[in-house]
């Protein structure tokens, strides 16, 4: 057992005896344990016999290395402090171990990158959500833009039944608010509108011809000026403002198409006035409150007053729901750090921000967002468009596989489906190409640079700090790692340092194992924890070994610390490495 002080000072590990065929060595780049069973001769730096008790140096192909003539006489493992910025461990980089990191890599094939998908018409039955959460769903979407509560009600029962019954998987419920979209009113049937074509939007309500159209915003006609360039559905329509009147938008179209009911309008460059979070907002807010979600996606999220507003609302209805800001307008952008840090997370909605800004900003601000909410510890979710084409095709385009492989390796925790699973022809489909891209694209992630995005995070931390070195550890061992919680926030902590192997995260509150299904690489489990420590322990091993998990023989990294101490003294925080018996 190691026990870590706030100095970051780890006495007296215990090294397994290499008799047993498992041979160890100290790593010159953070001062730890590291298996080497799956490397080569050529790359060992240090063998270690005797259980630990004499180093052996045998550095071939490494610069020459003191540490075991510094060390040859204790059994202390020296570390590093992660305020260091030059400690940055590159595993299989700065060793040259890259088949190990390989190995670590694919040999559990466990996704760690989770699923959101909407539920809608496609996949609103039974049998199609069991379906979905076996083919990978992690996350059921609600788009309140879609359907009534009683519909959504429905779909929030059928998930809850799944869970009650699922004892190896959970899926979390997510509330997509509808949020101040613009929108064009209902028409008998679609309209063609062709390049040239003179076209009127009006606030007028009711109103529906082949040249004449009214919007859902009284104040659409003071939001645009004459010049400005009106997108409708994202882009797929594009139309110029020339002239406007006290109640109506003259335009001319530039890009035509089909208009069909409700169609979502865009200004470019610019946000709607109307607040952020809407009266029907608040009306599926409370719907949420008393169907316990777990998660609010809110949508236009201005500046970072919306979500305390909604915190302080929640806060005074009891309710336990994470905030998540979906980033999808102009005006978003300059307050986006503070947005964020309000915020339990993120949604990138490329849809809309395509819409609001130059399209070629999209994809940085993707990977500034993800690299924000990394910075910051928060989860961050890729949305939109991302099988947009399996919708009504089988398969996807290679486009789209590259889309998902670049979320993934940005570190995002989560993508997500939209009208591929709520209306598509080929929902299960669509979640299986998620599935198996995302895994094939993790399996190449051997290099640690995924871990230095969040070192400097958390220094002033002792939790956060010791989430950095466990994660270490697990990494240099090649083990998976268990946490015992019961607030998350060990598991959320690890999640944000990418381990390479999963995140068993035992919990006693069926709310936080909800809530973790959304975080990367965690993998929830609810189980009671007994008085006894050791009892505890046991039973978690047995519950991995019972569900395929783990192998007998297998080693795993258990760590013990968080917020709430669990068996333990509030002050110390525990790494230990056992083997688990078949």
């Amino acid at each position: 057992m190691a026990v870590i002080s706030p100095r970051i000072h780890v006495p007296a590990l215990k090294i397994p005896n290499s008799s047993q065929g498992r041979p160890f060595a100290i790593d010159n780049s953070c001062g730890l344990l590291r298996d080497f069973s799956a490397v080569s001769p050529e790359t060992r730096s240090l063998i270690i016999k005797d259980g630990g008790k004499r180093y052996l140096s045998k550095r071939l192909n490494v610069s020459s290395m003191k540490m075991a003539d510094r060390y040859q006489s204790t059994d202390q493992v020296p570390t590093r402090d992660p305020s260091d910025h030059q400690f940055t461990p590159h595993f299989g980089s700065q060793m040259g171990d890259k088949h190990l990191m390989e190995t670590l890599a694919t040999s559990n094939p466990q996704r760690k990158t989770k699923i959101v998908c909407t539920i809608g018409p496609s996949t609103s039955t039974r049998e199609m959500i069991w379906k979905l959460a076996d083919a990978g769903m992690n996350v059921a979407r609600l788009n309140m833009s879609h359907g009534d509560h009683a519909s959504h009600q429905k779909t929030i029962d059928l998930v809850k039944e799944y869970n009650a019954q699922s004892q190896d998987n959970v899926i979390a419920i997510m509330l997509d608010t509808k949020g101040p979209e613009v929108r064009s009113g209902d028409l008998p049937q679609p309209i063609m509108l062709k390049a040239g074509q003179e076209f009127t939007f009006t606030i007028r309500r009711g109103v529906n011809s082949e040249n004449v159209v009214s919007v859902n915003y009284d104040d659409f006609v003071n939001d645009v000026e004459e010049g400005d360039t009106l997108l409708v559905d994202g882009g797929m329509m594009c139309l110029a403002v020339k002239s406007k009147t006290l109640d109506s938008v003259t335009c001319e179209v530039i890009d035509g198409g089909e208009l069909k009911s409700r169609r979502h309008l865009n200004v470019r460059g610019k946000s709607a006035t109307l607040p952020s979070i809407t009266e029907k907002d608040w009306e599926d807010i409370k719907f949420g409150v008393d169907n316990n979600v777990d998660f609010y996606a809110v949508s236009f999220v201005k500046d970072a007053k919306v979500v305390h507003e909604l915190k302080d609302y929640l806060k005074s209805c009891g309710a336990d729901i994470h905030v998540i800001v979906k980033i999808e307008s102009a005006d978003s952008i300059p307050n986006l750090q503070s947005i964020i840090s309000a915020s339990d997370g993120a949604m990138v909605a490329r849809g809309d921000l395509g819409a609001e800004l130059p399209i070629e900003e999209v994809p940085l601000l993707q990977e500034e967002i993800i690299t924000r909410c990394r910075s910051m510890g928060k989860p961050v979710i890729v949305a939109t468009n991302m099988l947009e084409s399996m919708i009504n095709h089988p398969t996807p385009t290679r486009a789209e596989v590259s889309d998902i492989a670049i979320a993934v390796r940005e570190g995002t925790d989560a993508i997500m489906l939209s009208g591929e699973t709520a209306h598509g022809k080929y929902p299960l489909k669509a979640v299986k190409v998620m599935h198996t891209v995302a895994l094939r694209t993790e399996t190449t992630l051997i290099n640690g640079s995924r871990l230095t995005v969040a070192t400097s995070t958390f220094q002033s931390h002792m939790g956060t700090m010791f989430a950095f070195h466990a994660t270490t550890m697990a990494n240099t061992l090649g083990t998976p790692i268990i946490v015992f919680t019961r607030t998350g926030s060990m598991a959320i902590l690890l999640s944000h340092y990418r381990p390479f192997a999963p995140i068993f995260a035992f919990t006693n509150v069926e709310r936080i194992k909800h809530r973790l299904a959304l975080y990367h690489g965690v993998h929830p489990i609810y189980m009671h924890f007994s008085n006894d420590a050791e009892e505890t322990f046991t039973k978690a091993l047995s519950c991995l070994l019972s569900q395929g998990l783990m192998k007998g023989g297998e080693q795993v990294t258990l760590v013990q610390s968080g917020t709430q101490p669990i068996w333990r003294k509030e002050s110390s925080h525990h790494i230990q490495v056992r083997n688990v018996q078949g």
